[in-house]
């Protein structure tokens, strides 16, 4: 039996910096048998000689297209489109399960190439639990973005927030955001920022509430919600009453109630400046927070809310690559936990963390199927 093949492509979305798979995990794999190829890049956090070093061959950037179609290939996000047809078995977040738009021409492409789509969002475990997720950088580096924001929104009024340099470390990006959050406080009255967390107990809100208090905002101006405190539905007046608002609730298939509105935010009385959308998806008629209707990037990360009352500016924060902001941390964690499904892929026809991810990419696109027939 051959060995098996992985191929880590190199990311073409502009500044994605993160990488599934890591320099350390890389040796585990070859040390078990596989083929490990990596695709030249200047951009991954890290190195072509840090992936050298430990024995990986180093192939050409984007050679992925003409490998052999039995290569697995490795990434992060989407890939550019076109409407090429995908010949592959590939690994990556596909964002194409939850009629997000263009979902079905992504959909398609695999299915017409008879590729395979292993979609990293739905690898789950036998709990039921995904088993790997950039959830806490993705909300620590959502919350260091709606603070340096809010802060510029004070020193800066009538001005949006300028491009966000990537950082080198977490301590860093922390030491910056402290900094500009001091300068702006005697224009609050030396007052800290209220802030409320929405999905303040997972990961996700986990980082988020980790990186405020690291920045220096007390505890108790941290406002930590959860499923119990937003069960009655919103939208809610603590939204409109905050500072800041981040949003790190994970969106399913299941419609949330609104936790606020334009019609809500412009109500007399208004304080919230900044949302912060981790979530950051647009297009899904499941979002939670209709107020904006595109992405912002890490050159524009703040995008103007059009809303009528007294209140303050308000921006929206809905970057879909914020863990880049510190890339070495959050590729470190999510190489290691991705890890040992990745050690199994020589068996996906039989593992159940594969068998699960196969299964569910020809659910959706059997339903792609039936709705053309239909249409």
């Amino acid at each position: 039996m051959l060995p098996t093949t992985l191929h880590l492509r190199s990311e073409t979305k502009p500044l994605e910096r993160r990488s599934p798979l890591s320099p350390a995990t890389a040796i585990d794999l070859l040390q078990a048998g596989y083929i490990v190829n990596v695709e030249k890049s200047q951009g991954r956090i890290y190195s072509d000689d840090e992936f050298v070093a430990v024995g990986v061959n180093l192939v050409p950037e984007g050679s992925w297209v003409n490998a052999p179609s039995g290569n697995i290939i490795l990434g992060l996000k989407e890939l550019p489109e076109d409407d090429s047809p995908l010949r592959h078995a590939h690994i990556q977040f596909g964002h194409c399960y939850k009629k997000q738009e263009g979902s079905d021409r992504y959909l398609s492409r695999f299915a017409r190439g008879n590729g395979l789509l292993y979609d990293i969002e739905f690898l789950t475990g036998a709990d039921g639990r995904r088993v790997a997720a950039f959830g806490y950088y993705a909300g620590y580096a959502g919350a260091a973005i709606a603070l340096l924001a809010w802060s510029h929104q004070l020193l800066h009024p009538g001005t949006l927030l300028g491009p966000i340099p990537l950082f080198a470390s977490a301590s860093a990006l922390v030491q910056s955001v402290k900094t500009s959050v001091l300068e702006a406080l005697p224009k609050n009255a030396t007052q800290p920022p209220r802030i409320i967390v929405i999905g303040a107990r997972g990961r996700c809100g986990t980082g988020a509430v980790d990186l405020c208090k690291s920045a220096g905002v007390p505890i108790d101006s941290i406002l930590q919600w959860d499923m119990e405190e937003t069960a009655a539905g919103g939208p809610f007046s603590e939204v409109s009453s905050s500072d800041i608002f981040i949003n790190c609730v994970y969106l399913g298939a299941t419609p949330i109630p609104p936790f606020t509105t334009l019609k809500s935010l412009s109500e007399p009385g208004r304080k919230l400046r900044v949302i912060c959308d981790v979530s950051a998806d647009p297009n899904n008629p499941n979002n939670p927070i209709p107020v904006y209707t595109k992405y912002s990037t890490f050159t524009k990360p703040t995008l103007p809310v059009a809303v009528d009352g007294d209140g303050p500016e308000l921006t929206v924060i809905s970057i879909d690559h914020l863990p880049s902001l510190v890339a070495r941390e959050a590729s470190d964690e999510f190489s290691a936990s991705l890890l040992p499904s990745l050690m199994v892929l020589d068996r996906r026809k039989s593992e159940g963390v594969w068998t699960r991810a196969e299964n569910i990419y020809r659910e959706k696109v059997a339903e792609l199927q039936d709705e053309k027939r239909s249409s």
